[in-house]
């Protein structure tokens, strides 16, 4: 019975690398600039995470919070 499996010379398996798109404009990527096809991409991107469009949702109470304010709803 013959093994079908792919593997390094240490014996770990070789899974093949999926190529994703850009995560901006959905092009292809480019080597020097990855996961992004150009630095304008990659410069949009760290411009979003600069500006706080991108979030990381949590459960943490501010330091400042206080439970006996009186908060407006949003």
């Amino acid at each position: 019975m013959g093994n079908d499996r792919k593997t390094d010379k240490a014996g770990a398996k070789i899974v093949p690398l999926v190529r994703r798109p850009c995560p901006v404009c959905g092009k292809p990527p480019a080597q020097e600039v990855k996961p992004f096809c150009s630095k304008r991409c990659a410069d949009i991107d760290l411009g979003k995470w600069l500006n706080e469009d991108y979030r990381i949702p949590t459960n943490e109470v501010p330091d400042d919070f206080d439970p006996e304010a009186d908060y407006p709803e949003e």
